[in-house]
């Protein structure tokens, strides 16, 4: 199974970010996968032979979310990234799909909460991206032993702005504690950035090269995350979304916060 799928409560990882980008105004989709993934086109079509039969057992609300993964005016492109050459690699495989538009780009990897009433991340990206005109990062401050695992901001003028991204530096040797994560929005001008890039570190087409050679010039904006990050392609970080979404759950949250103060008690006495 593709580790999108891996479910965090009720629905897939992926679910999650394809609902954020939804709030955030996003209409078109389009999904680079590699050949082991098919699943995930899977779980976005529709299935109307389970619809009918959870709506025939009563199962009204399973019936909704199976129907609602994708909404009707969404529309939605799944693209092959033949060989795995990146993450630079695969947002320019996406680029016929896309033109010379302005695009968000979610991992759904990094699984975030929103702090309380904070607006979801791409939603405020995109409101920088629309007053600046300039391709925007979200970064997250990260303890100096963790730098070498990320892109690392140089910091820009301001608060608003980065001057450049060293990819995963050395241990060290990071310009900063401003990791990079994996929410963006772009314009169109990274293409041909991308598109001239030689492979980097690991024989990759690094985003975070495209995003340097950007920043150095000016063209990227900046914003904290106003929330919590759970890393899901680590163990812990799977499991940290799935304590967080269920906590704040608004019908489960208060029996799984008792549930779990239970078994973290002195007596582990449970529920």
């Amino acid at each position: 199974m593709p580790k999108e799928l891996l479910p965090i409560i009720d629905r897939p990882i992926i679910q999650y970010a394809v609902e954020e980008a939804l709030a955030a105004g996003i209409t078109k989709f389009v999904f680079v996968t590699g050949r082991t993934k098919r699943a995930i086109a899977d779980h976005f079509d529709a299935a109307p032979e389970l619809e009918r039969a959870l709506e025939k057992a009563g199962k009204h609300d399973l019936a909704a979310a199976v129907r609602d993964t994708l909404p009707d005016h969404v529309h939605a492109v799944y693209i092959r990234q033949r060989i795995p050459l990146g993450l630079g690699h695969a947002v320019l495989c996406a680029r016929p799909a896309l033109g010379e538009e302005p695009f968000a780009v979610l991992l759904a990897d990094d699984f975030i909460m929103p702090s309380p009433r904070a607006t979801n991340p791409t939603a405020v990206l995109s409101l920088a991206y629309a007053a600046s005109g300039r391709s925007q990062v979200l970064l997250q401050d990260v303890p100096p032993t963790e730098a070498h695992k990320y892109g690392i901001a140089i910091r820009g003028a301001d608060d608003e702005s980065i001057a450049g991204l060293v990819e995963k530096p050395d241990p060290g040797q990071a310009p900063s504690t401003l990791a990079s994560i994996g929410r963006y929005v772009f314009h169109p001008e990274i293409f041909d950035v991308l598109a001239a890039l030689g492979p980097g570190r690991g024989g990759e087409i690094q985003l975070a090269d495209a995003i340097d050679i950007l920043a150095r010039g000016g063209r990227v904006g900046a914003l904290p995350l106003d929330g919590t990050r759970h890393d899901c392609g680590t163990h812990l970080g799977y499991l940290g979304a799935i304590v967080a979404a269920e906590s704040s759950h608004p019908e489960f949250g208060g029996e799984f916060r008792a549930l779990m103060a239970a078994s973290l008690s002195p007596s582990g006495a449970g529920v």
